[in-house]
């Protein structure tokens, strides 16, 4: 082939390849386009917001300390010289108070009372009936407020111990306050005293329990008292006397009104806003397949956000992934379960799916939001066993403490084989989610434990959760159409930035979750490929198939799915191929192992496993099979468009090798045919083995032996000749 016409083909040929990479990336560029929510800026303002606390109730240990942690990173995170109101909400249906642990309550009770959250403004807002220990962080705060069905009842109610020292206890963390008057504590804690409201005189009003009172009767100088609880009765405060009596400062209908009341301008619940004051955060995008490198990126990225000149105290997550790797989703999640100062909220939101190990990480952020359609948990692109989610119990129970969630329900997202149940209280109504073992806990008496709750049906965790499903749970926090409607939610007041990252490698990320673009570039490959064996020697084509499989395994790499072992079965299968074509042509060893280590190559690039274990996983090593061999499919395309169908389409004629002459080919063996030599008889001028040399006549010639060994100076006879070569066998005496 002429170097013009050669010329020719390989600029024909990387002309229609240029076209279908455009195409492809437009498609691609076309499918991010949809997943991506608007982020124009928008303009910030600041506004005076405080934090709601949804109170627990009955409250645990495990409760009061992670409030306590919330409430000293709210301190920690408050403006200088500002005061932050943190509002504890007793919504109207508590119920329970009387289960509370007195150690619990008392360890939030000294926490507010104390030093260690000076910048925080405790005010309790109570909308229902709280009694029991419950009632103890309320005398805690500075402020009280209450809806119209309140009641603060009987802090003794529940109450089996020894009871000497809580009395001296309660009014000690009451006097800290001076919230509530320390006759009114007496009688909150001890049923048996009397309490009334009594007039002096002068005109003087005030509370007087038990033997205060009864002097005060005997002395005569009472001008009216009004009882309010008789001896032997249980104190009950309503909103009404709370307000009479001027313990609470406001009677309130609703949430905004306390807002109102406070002077401010909204109440977001904790860890649902992004910051105290001015909120700033910033996105980063979790999506595709778990990996170390990625997730080592990640981690580095959201750390160079909390430098000493940066003001972020908000991470926004946006989760798209199959998971792929327990450990750095477990690593991820712990760091997320906790942020420290200034980072304030670690919020998420899963816009496609969070499956297998990829969940834990949803999991981990507080709020999170989901778009209607997503999907948490369910079979990933790890198989997670048993035993591996107990390896990580203690820390999936520490993230369960930290976000409010239910530790049954997380372990069996991530282990379909647990039993998770839905368990009522008996006597309260209280719902709970557990396994039988968690159920009675470390008590002491586990089967009158178990007696108290009613178990009821077990809750379906094998395929994951859709949106509904996860709220109704209490393992999402609600829904979000979109990006930007999430940031609002979470106290933001547009879309935050992407975290600082190479533009291009969120690019390629990207691509890489394209399977239309993966097709065309190992369709563009195999068939530069074809096209290189129908055009002998290094070129254009070949140039093209060493850049498309180089930019498939670089997608595939930062996508979080193919390694260096996939990369060396992809290339060792290529070279094999190459072999096949270019140096011993015809479709042997080196044909069939180069296709098979290719094809495996492929699969494993578009994968985190070996093995399925899950229909999940079944379902992506079918896809990845198919797109390898579809991919391969562009050998017999190169091969049609190269010999079939150019040489037909005028344009095209002068890119195509023209067919050998056969007739010159069979005149130039004529040239050289030693046919005239059949049957005549010669002498071997060098050794046979089997090739060498022997003269006939005035001609020596190069002869090959019928297979013997013939040595210099034997006679031969010629029996073969196939126009130059010639065959010999040695002439016995």
């Amino acid at each position: 082939m002429t170097e013009p016409r050669r010329a020719r083909l390989q600029r024909g040929f990387a002309g229609w390849v240029v076209v279908l990479l455009l195409f492809g990336l437009s498609c691609a560029a076309a499918a991010q386009a949809q997943d991506v929510d608007p982020s124009t800026p928008q303009p910030e303002t600041t506004v005076k917001t405080g934090v709601r606390i949804d109170m627990p109730v009955p409250m645990s240990s495990d409760a009061a300390e992670s409030l306590v942690a919330t409430l000293i990173r709210i301190n920690a995170s408050a403006p200088v010289g500002q005061r932050v109101t943190v509002v504890l909400r007793y919504p109207p249906d508590s119920v329970g108070g009387d289960e509370t642990e007195f150690e619990s309550a008392l360890r939030l009770a000294r926490a507010m009372s104390g030093n260690e959250l000076r910048q925080v403004r405790m005010v309790s807002l109570v909308e229902g009936t709280v009694d029991g220990h419950s009632t103890l962080p309320i005398l805690a705060s500075d402020l009280l407020i209450v809806g119209p069905n309140a009641e603060i009842a009987n802090a003794a109610q529940g109450e089996q111990g020894e009871v000497d020292t809580i009395p001296l206890i309660y009014q000690s963390i009451a006097k800290r306050r001076g919230l509530f008057p320390a006759a009114v504590v007496s009688a909150l804690v001890d049923p048996e005293l009397e309490l009334a409201l009594v007039s002096k005189v002068g005109g003087e009003q005030s509370f007087a329990a038990g033997a205060t009172l009864d002097q005060l009767r005997a002395d005569g100088g009472l001008l009216g008292e009004e009882v309010i609880s008789a001896s032997g009765v249980p104190l009950r405060l309503d909103a009404k006397q709370l307000r009479s009596t001027r313990i609470a400062a406001g009677l309130v209908e609703s949430v905004d009104q306390a807002a109102e009341l406070l002077d401010l301008a909204e109440l977001k619940r904790e860890n649902e806003n992004a910051a105290i004051g001015e909120a700033k955060g910033v996105l980063l995008e979790i999506t595709g397949s778990i990996a170390s490198g990625r997730a080592r990126r990640w981690q580095s990225n959201l750390d160079s956000t909390l430098s000493g000149s940066s003001d972020i105290n908000t991470w926004m997550i946006s989760i798209d992934s199959i998971g792929g790797n327990l450990d750095d989703s477990f690593t991820i999640a712990g760091w997320f379960a906790s942020p420290q100062p200034p980072l304030q909220t670690v919020a998420g939101l899963v816009r496609g799916e969070a499956r297998g190990d990829s969940a834990i990480i949803a999991l981990a952020c507080k709020p999170l939001l989901m778009k209607p359609d997503a999907r948490l948990g369910g079979p990933g692109a790890q198989s997670i066993a048993p035993e591996d989610v107990v390896r990580y119990e203690e820390l999936i129970d520490q993230i369960a403490k930290q976000t409010k969630r239910s530790s049954a329900l997380i372990r069996g997202l991530l282990d379909t084989e647990l039993a998770v149940y839905r368990y009522t209280h008996q006597k309260t109504g209280r719902i709970r989610y557990s396994t039988e073992e968690d159920l009675a806990g470390d008590v002491e008496n586990p089967d009158a434990e178990r007696a108290k709750w009613e178990r009821g049906e077990r809750i379906d965790l094998s395929e994951g959760l859709s949106a509904s499903e996860a709220v109704l749970l209490g393992l999402a926090d609600g829904e979000s159409p979109s990006l930007e409607a999430a940031s609002r939610q979470i106290g933001l007041p547009a879309t935050p930035p992407v975290v600082a990252d190479r533009g291009l490698v969120r690019l390629v990320e990207r691509l890489g979750r394209n399977s239309t673009l993966s097709f065309l570039l190992l369709f563009i490959g195999f068939a530069a490929i074809s096209a290189e064996a129908n055009a002998p020697g290094l070129g254009v084509p070949a140039f093209l198939a060493i850049v498309s499989f180089s930019l498939f395994f670089w997608m595939k790499f930062l996508a979080g799915t193919a390694e260096w072992l996939e990369l060396v079965a992809l290339s060792v299968g290529l070279i094999c191929i190459g072999i096949e074509l270019f140096v011993v042509p015809g479709f042997g060893i080196f044909g069939v192992g180069g296709l098979m280590l290719t094809v495996l190559g492929v699969v494993l690039m578009s994968q985190t496993f070996v093995i399925p274990h899950n229909v999940y996983q079944l379902n992506l090593l079918s896809k990845g099979i198919w797109l390898a061999l579809g991919g391969a499919a562009g050998m017999v395309g190169g091969f049609i468009a190269m010999r079939i169908l150019l040489p037909h389409v005028p344009m095209f004629q002068g890119l195509i090798m023209e067919a050998p002459d056969a007739e010159a080919i069979d005149e130039a063996e004529k040239l050289g045919d030693f046919g005239h030599l059949m049957g005549q008889s010669g002498v071997a001028t060098t050794p046979l083995r089997p090739s060498g040399k022997a003269r006939f006549g005035n001609e020596i010639l190069a002869v090959v032996s019928d297979g013997t060994s013939v040595s210099a100076g034997e006679p031969v006879r010629v029996i073969l000749v196939q126009a130059t070569k010639v065959v010999v066998e040695a002439i016995e005496n």
